[in-house]
Parts: C-alpha cells; sequence; structure tokens
C-alpha cells in the first residue's frame, strides 16, 4: 500500500505544504489524518478551521471537506455554536468491549477467509499488511499514520474474503482501528503488528485455515496488551 512516492507526498502533507495536483480536499483530509494518528493533535483538542487555513495555506473550502469526511469517520466531533474538536479517546469499557468483539468475529473470519484465497487476493493481502513497505520513510510519524490506514484495510479485506458482509460492516462501524491507533502513539505499536501480520500471511499462503485463525486470535491479544498501558 505504500510506496516512497506517496510516502513524499505525505511527508509533504504534514509539513503543510499540500500537493493541490493530487486533490486538494483529500491531501487536506490526509494532513489532517497523520496529525489525529500521531497525535499531534490530541483527543478532545479543538480544531480550528482559521488555523488550518493558515497552517496548510488553503481556503477553507477543503478544509471543512475533509472535517466533514474525518467527522463521518467518528474521528472529530462537530458541536453546534463551537466548532469541530477531535474525538475523544474511547473509555477503558469501550476498549475492552471493541477486543471482546473483535476476538468473536476475527479470528473466525481468518479461518473462513482462508479457503477463499486465490494468488490475486494473497497479493491483495501481501500488500495490505504492509509488510512489504515496513521501512519506508524516515518519519516516524508518518509510518504510523500510515500503518494505521494500512492496518484497517487489511482486516478489513479480510472481512471481505470471508465473505460476510454483516460482520464487515458491523466492525467497519466501529471505526475500531483509528481510535485504538489514537491511544497510543509509539514504534512498538508498528513493528510487533506487522510481525504478526506476516504470521497471519503465511498461515494464509499455507492454506492453513486453523493456523490463520491462531495467528488472527494472537494479534488481537497482542494489540490489545500492547494498549492497555495508555489506560493506566
Amino acid at each position: 500500500m505504500e510506496n516512497p512516492d506517496l510516502t513524499v507526498e505525505t511527508e509533504a502533507r504534514s509539513s503543510g505544504r499540500i500537493q493541490r495536483a493530487n486533490g486538494l480536499a483529500g491531501d487536506v483530509y490526509e494532513a489532517i489524518f497523520a496529525q489525529l494518528m500521531s497525535l499531534k493533535i490530541p483527543p478532545g483538542a479543538r480544531i480550528t478551521v482559521d488555523n488550518l487555513v493558515r497552517e496548510f495555506d488553503v481556503s477553507h473550502t477543503p478544509i471543512r471537506e475533509a472535517l466533514g469526511r474525518l467527522e463521518g469517520e467518528g474521528l472529530v466531533v462537530k458541536t453546534h455554536l463551537i466548532g469541530y474538536s477531535a474525538a475523544p479517546q474511547i473509555t477503558r469499557r469501550r476498549f475492552d468491549e471493541l477486543y471482546e468483539l473483535r476476538l468473536l468475529l476475527e479470528p473466525a473470519a481468518a479461518a473462513k477467509a482462508t479457503a477463499t484465497l486465490d494468488e490475486e487476493r494473497l497479493a491483495v493481502l501481501q500488500e495490505a499488511a504492509g509488510v512489504m513497505a515496513r521501512r519506508v520513510g524516515k518519519d516516524e510519524r508518518l509510518r504510523y499514520s500510515n500503518f494505521a490506514r494500512q492496518d484497517a484495510i487489511f482486516h478489513d479485506k479480510i472481512m471481505e474474503f470471508a465473505q460476510n458482509e454483516l460482520i464487515r460492516e458491523t466492525l467497519n462501524h466501529q471505526h475500531t482501528h483509528f481510535h485504538i491507533f489514537r491511544l497510543m502513539y509509539h514504534s512498538r505499536v508498528t513493528e510487533e503488528a506487522l510481525d504478526e501480520h506476516e504470521a497471519i500471511l503465511a498461515a494464509f499462503a499455507a492454506g492453513d485455515a486453523h493456523a490463520a485463525e491462531k495467528a488472527m486470535q494472537v494479534h488481537i491479544e497482542n494489540s490489545r496488551d500492547r494498549l492497555l498501558p495508555a489506560f493506566e
């Protein structure tokens, strides 16, 4: 999912130099998304449109379009007469509920997806997993932001290939990955998760449904344990 050209473009966005040729509203969205994921904009913080206009040197329109999209993803909250703010951090109870839901649904879905995988679908998962480009880019915060997106795509593709749209829609509706990644900015979150993605991919490549189910379970349990310190 990530390549050197994309990394250069993303680095330009994070520094305020929006690349207009790539679609202004989309670039603004990606720049704000990166700030939310890396906690440069912390949970609950006010987001002032005028400040973003000055930072990115763009008009109000693409800023508002980007914030509207982020609002739809649950990352930004718009309050009447007040304006925009970053969504608050999820509570410990919500965190526990999300991981309980994931452990109930995703390991079994990984096992089911194994039977549907051909070379083309396996290649899609290998690219989405982020393993092949794990050390592209020098900016750690951008790599974290990029992986937050890739992790969501990787898990969503597994749900798609498991062929249960209700489960897929349920997980997507929770915006699970985005909220989880906003709990803690740390390179360990990405590096260990990438190792676990490799284990899931190996099980898929071997056509081993039981191993895929177990690898997904371990991945989700480890993800939960990595992020628990955010509540201490």
